[in-house]
């Protein structure tokens, strides 16, 4: 068992990393591994009752920012939430609310990226360069 003060002074730890810039759960409980056990599970408990850790939240944030900053397919979305420790339900929930909307963003960035390139690499570069990079089959082929 762990004293109060100990506690405290972890939570606040903790809490310090959280409040400088949402984390997922994923990405505590990697940053305070060397104190993994029950005190770390009641501190993250606490942070998830008090909504300072939601990963849902997180994801709909996250994948807000790449979308308005960053060219990316479905796949490179879905793969970069994966690596933030997001679960695979959350992510595929995400997406499948989202689907429309990803789907148009998806076009757009693979347009965009065709714009940039197009004066320098011939066309079935780019498109490879796409499916590579996980773009769908039907987002290529309407290029």
């Amino acid at each position: 068992m762990y004293s109060p003060e100990e506690y405290d002074k972890f939570k606040i730890r903790v809490l310090k990393y959280v409040l400088y810039k949402k984390r997922t759960e994923s990405e505590v409980r990697f940053k305070f591994s060397e104190n993994a056990g029950k005190i770390l599970d009641d501190i993250i408990e606490y942070l998830k009752e008090e909504k300072y850790i939601d990963d849902k939240r997180y994801t709909e944030k996250f994948a807000n920012e790449c979308i308005a900053l960053k060219n990316l397919s479905i796949k490179e979305l879905r793969y970069n939430l994966y690596r933030k420790g997001i679960s695979k339900e959350i992510a595929d929930e995400y997406i499948t609310k989202n689907k429309e909307m990803l789907i148009n963003y998806e076009r757009e960035s693979a347009r965009k990226i065709l714009e940039k390139r197009q004066s320098t690499e011939d066309l079935e570069y780019i498109k490879k360069h796409l499916f590579i990079k996980g773009y769908m089959e039907e987002t290529i082929k309407n290029l």
